[in-house]
């Protein structure tokens, strides 16, 4: 029984490939801090519902690190969920706005939610304002893992809304 649970959290989760930390190449990568890495591999992070921001160019394992700590997340038992932004814009543009409303739970309830590639796509207002309250929504509760190409300064100019940027990262990094 404990093998199908973890068989259905692991489709759950859609996951994007067999990551794993054990598997990551940090001599390929000497600027990630092994240190740090390993420490957040021991889930306290999901504990105390902090997020985890991996910014920087493409190509340097970002989504592995982020795919690899929603696994290992899943395997002590929690609940993850892995999309790309474009999959999170993608999800309101095909539900329509009072629909994609009620299906925001999705997003929400998750212990652990990775969203990948965040700069990679443009935001209309309304994608804006869902992922804000979807922050919003997981704020203190759970955790959330986003990678992205985009430095913090850049992020007004990706949601078209300096102000929501702000107010987005306050509670993103807030616990981070």
């Amino acid at each position: 029984a404990a093998v199908r649970a973890l068989e259905r959290r692991l489709r759950a989760a859609r996951l994007p490939a067999q990551t794993r930390l054990e598997t990551f190449d940090f001599s390929f990568q000497p600027t990630v801090s092994e240190r740090l890495v390993r420490e957040l591999a021991g889930l306290a992070f999901v504990q105390t519902a902090t997020n985890v921001v991996l910014l920087g160019p493409p190509g340097v394992g970002k989504t592995h690190l982020a795919s690899a700590r929603a696994r290992r997340a899943v395997e002590a038992g929690h609940a993850a969920l892995f999309l790309t932004l474009r999959q999170f814009v993608e999800s309101i543009d095909t539900a329509g706005v009072l629909a994609w409303r009620q299906q925001a739970r999705r997003y929400v309830q998750p212990r652990v939610l990775v969203l990948d590639e965040v700069g990679y796509t443009h935001l209309t207002p309304l994608h804006a304002q869902c992922l804000f309250d979807v922050v919003t929504a997981r704020y203190e509760r759970s955790s959330t893992v986003l990678t992205s190409n985009l430095n913090f300064s850049e992020w007004g100019s990706m949601l078209g809304d300096d102000v929501l940027a702000t107010a987005l990262l306050d509670r993103l990094l807030h616990h981070a």
